[in-house]
């Protein structure tokens, strides 16, 4: 090309970074116009705390003194007019107005969006098509080990990596070199070259001050100001790949996967190894001839071409269920649930036939239930959930199947408190280790294993609170104990022959329904 050839460039080619590479070998000779649309672009991106913005501004500078230090072949011109007839609105993208704009003074457009590129060219726009590098490896590769669970680099703070397995791990320093900010911003650049130029990379999510992105089997979280107060680089990478056959399961269990579950919560603290055997079990099922699908944000489970993964982060839940729905998956697994709306699209699936197994952060089995509760009618939830698995030190630990059954609550005694009760039993065993029912406007999750001869204590103490609020200021009566069956009720001295006169009929006849008996006691005495 001569040297009076004219470039316009777009905000894809400045962005990738193939503007500056092209210009580095000399592939690009004459002269290069920037309209300041595209700065004003970036620089806005940037105030957002777009990781883009960002990497923009610093391209645009680095394009500058590569064209000052070539300026025997390359020249660069700032443009601030807009083509006739078109003026710049939020209808218009950056991108759109460039190739206006190399149409208009017959320039040649340099992109490296290849969808723009095939629009410009259908203009009858010269264009010169840029396509980012496809590096042969990651820069995140370097911190990770055979045994690296996840990495941990921040801004003037020496670099961390989680080393291990789950459950037994150790926090490792990789340098004694703090990261410095720009060797991080560098790291960030090649994390998102290397994204935009990969089959297996997706952006989930891009906001002001945050991205998280997963690139292969890693899964990488960038954040800066002002949402933290650095900038931060976290990425984690699952250890080991096992098939539900590794976990050794016990046949009854294997048995029940198999044929029974098929509303199924699998629970666990962070780091704990939910997701790899979500991930097993999902194998398993698509080896037995099920369809599976997932859904998740980001979409980090590692399966096989033929299980379609969607993310959670470009469709909302009508419209994943309404996919879902039409698809008619054997298996759906929905990885990390957190609010609401996601356990009532869990429910709504499940009720409507699709086989869920949902992933959950919980501290015990009995908390991951709990986290349908309010959420849920509670009647609804072993309709919802037949199977909790428990995973602790990448094992499963507890399993736990759930029925309804119409009973006294464990540990009452009066025939007419029946009631709905859900029945939480340790599947392997069979025994029942907790009791959640309703009781008045309050849901109570009981514990029956390894109690006493009284097992409603919270219900007794509940509603026994609530009927000497009616009688009594707040703090003047007192629920002390429960020995057996019997309350002791602690009284300040100018309320006892009160307390022992009119309104001890109606406490003592709510503790006969309730199965215990109450004794007064004055507070000093006591």
């Amino acid at each position: 090309m001569s040297e009076e050839e004219l470039y316009i460039a777009d905000t894809t080619a400045i962005a990738t970074g193939t503007l500056r590479k092209a210009l580095q070998e000399g592939s690009i000779v004459g002269r290069l116009i920037l309209h300041s649309l595209i700065i004003s672009h970036f620089d806005r991106l940037a105030r957002e705390g777009s990781h883009r913005g960002f990497v923009g501004l610093r391209e645009l500078s680095q394009i500058r003194d590569l064209a000052a230090a070539k300026e025997s072949s390359i020249s660069i011109e700032y443009l601030r007019d807009f083509p006739d007839g078109l003026r710049w609105s939020k209808d218009f993208s950056p991108d759109e107005i460039i190739r206006e704009l190399a149409m208009e003074l017959d320039a040649t457009l340099i992109t490296s969006d290849p969808i723009c590129a095939e629009a410009a060219k259908s203009l009858g726009v010269r264009t010169l098509y840029l396509e980012p590098t496809k590096s042969g490896g990651f820069v995140l590769d370097r911190f990770f080990s055979d045994d690296t669970m996840s990495i941990h680099l921040k801004e003037g703070v020496q670099p961390r990596a989680k080393v291990g397995r789950p459950g037994r791990w150790r926090f490792m320093q990789l340098s004694e070199e703090p990261v410095t900010r720009e060797e991080l911003e560098n790291i960030v650049e090649e994390i998102l070259e290397y994204a935009k130029s990969n089959h297996s990379a997706f952006i989930e999510s891009d906001k002001p001050g945050s991205m998280i992105l997963q690139v292969g089997s890693y899964r990488i979280v960038i954040t800066r100001p002002p949402l933290s107060d650095g900038l931060e680089v976290t990425a984690v990478r699952p250890l080991v790949r096992l098939s539900l056959e590794d976990y050794n399961l016990p046949a009854k269990l294997m048995h029940r996967l198999e044929k029974q579950a098929e509303g199924i919560l699998i629970a666990g603290a962070p780091g704990m190894g939910k997701t790899t055997f979500a991930q097993a079990l999902a194998e398993y099922y698509r080896r037995k001839g099920k369809i599976v699908k997932t859904i998740e944000s980001p979409r980090d489970m590692q399966l096989p071409n033929d299980v379609t993964q969607y993310s959670k982060t470009y469709a909302t839940s009508e419209e994943l269920h309404d996919i879902l729905l039409l698809s008619r998956p054997d298996y759906t697994f929905f990885d990390e649930m957190r609010n609401t709306s996601d356990f009532e699209l869990f429910a709504d699936l499940r009720l409507a036939g699709v086989g869920m197994v949902g992933v959950v952060h919980a501290t015990s089995p009995i908390d991951a239930i709990q986290r349908f509760i309010g959420r849920i009618e509670l009647g609804m939830i072993p309709s919802i959930i037949d199977t909790v698995i428990f995973i602790a030190d990448g094992e499963v630990k507890k399993v736990y199947e759930l029925e309804t059954i119409v009973k006294v609550p464990h540990g009452l005694r009066e025939a007419e408190l029946a009631r709905p009760v859900v029945v939480v039993k340790d599947y392997l065993s069979g025994e029942p280790e907790y009791e959640l029912y309703v009781f008045g406007d309050r849901t109570f999750v009981v514990p029956i294993k390894g109690r006493s001869a009284i097992r409603g204590e919270e219900v007794v103490k509940s509603r026994l609170a609530s009927i000497l609020k009616k009688y009594f200021p707040e703090g003047d009566v007192e629920i002390a104990s429960i020995e057996g069956n019997k309350v002791i009720l602690l009284v300040d001295e100018e309320y006892y022959n009160y307390m022992v006169g009119k309104p001890r009929k109606k406490i003592e006849r709510a503790a006969r329904k309730l199965g215990v008996e109450i004794e007064i006691r004055p507070k000093l005495s006591y």
